[in-house]
């Protein structure tokens, strides 16, 4: 009885946010605790929610080239990259992940963070939940409103206003690429003032958003 309402709850979740725009995420939440108990009085919580059209294009393009170029092609995990990532770490080195775009929407919006199998289970359900009952274009609103671009800084217009002073519509490409450069340690790496490391990472974004089609490929997911 309680797996079936744990299975009835966590479908009424991902149906409901199909809807109905994410006022918080599981991740904000975390850090805001972390924050508290660590005393830490500086922290600030940027985060506001943007519709698709009042974001610049090249965010959720700039994304997909970074982190899920078969991101409109897989049904929520790409698994030749999970392979090549499981590869390398064994190998030894920085640790590289394997997650697509729907994964770290699951992870972020309703989980914790962490490596434990118990979080890596729910987070293949919510993808599974998120792929069936979202279209790709909500999968990828929701993630450039809720991914991390700097420690306390959420979404599009989030890092928009604290880094820029300027609304997300108004991001330029560089800005974009920028942002999308620091995804991977969003606490480590700086989109505003970006080091040699996030440089060289935007412009190898930028040209993999010509490469898989520029805007037009935003446009077969509406």
């Amino acid at each position: 009885m309680f797996l079936l309402l744990l299975v009835a709850f966590t479908v009424l979740q991902v149906v409901a946010l199909r809807f109905v725009d994410p006022p918080i995420s599981a991740v904000m939440i975390e850090r805001r605790l972390h924050a508290w108990a660590d005393r830490e009085k500086d922290y600030q919580w940027s985060y506001a929610w943007r519709d698709m059209d009042q974001i610049a294009a090249c965010l959720p393009l700039a994304v997909v080239a970074a982190e899920d170029q078969k991101f409109a092609e897989h049904s929520g995990f790409d698994f030749e990259a999970i392979e090549k990532a499981f590869d390398h770490n064994v190998k030894g080195g920085r640790v590289r992940g394997g997650s697509t775009i729907s994964q770290q929407v699951a992870k972020n919006l309703f989980l914790w963070q962490g490596r434990s199998w118990l979080r890596k289970g729910l987070e293949a359900w919510y993808t599974i939940l998120i792929e069936l009952f979202w279209p790709k274009s909500r999968i990828l609103e929701v993630y450039v409103n809720i991914a991390e671009f700097g420690d306390g800084i959420y979404g599009a217009q989030g890092a928009a206003s604290r880094f820029w002073e300027k609304d997300a519509a108004r991001l330029t490409i560089s800005e974009c690429t920028r942002l999308a450069a620091v995804l991977p340690a969003p606490r480590s790496y700086d989109a505003r003032s970006p080091g040699p490391y996030v440089q060289r990472r935007a412009a190898w974004i930028q040209r993999q958003m010509r490469q898989i089609g520029g805007p037009d490929y935003l446009e077969q997911m509406k």
